[in-house]
């Protein structure tokens, strides 16, 4: 007989969790539990960097797009693992799909060429130009009196 566990929210926990094991480990390893693609954002003098952690992902699984504004980026992966026993019958098939996405307000000035890109060992890393600061007047304002 299952009985509730004091810790768990679900009676059935105990029941699945073997199967839900393997699972959750290979969802871990594509993104975090939360979903949220972590990000780390450095200043630079004439630039912002962010580096993405995309665990599990290739460059082909990333799209990223600039519009009105708006950096954002999409991953999204489909994987599936079966094993037969030796007549072709399943034992066990799990299939996996996930996406994830995050949008950064980089302003309406920038131009998608503006932007840097690269894919490298599970980090995605973005160069985003700061715009250029227009300079103050220094020279006073008169007006002219008649």
């Amino acid at each position: 007989m299952l009985m509730p566990s004091l810790f768990r929210t679900n009676v059935f926990d105990d029941l699945f969790d073997d199967f839900a094991k393997e699972t959750k480990r290979a969802a871990q390893n594509i993104v975090s539990v939360t979903g949220v693609m972590k990000t780390d954002i450095v200043e630079k003098d004439d630039c912002f960097e962010l580096m993405i952690d995309l665990p599990g992902f290739t460059k082909e699984d990333v799209k990223a797009e600039l519009k009105e504004g708006y950096l954002n980026i999409q991953a999204e992966r489909n994987t599936s693992s079966e094993e037969k026993d030796e007549e072709g019958r399943f034992i066990r098939r799990e299939r996996y799909s996930g996406t994830c996405s995050r949008s950064f307000y980089v302003g309406d000035d920038l131009k998608q060429d503006d932007i840097k890109a690269k894919f490298e060992n599970g980090i995605l890393k973005l160069t985003v130009p700061k715009k250029p600061e227009e300079p103050e007047e220094d020279e006073p304002q008169y007006i002219s009196i008649d």
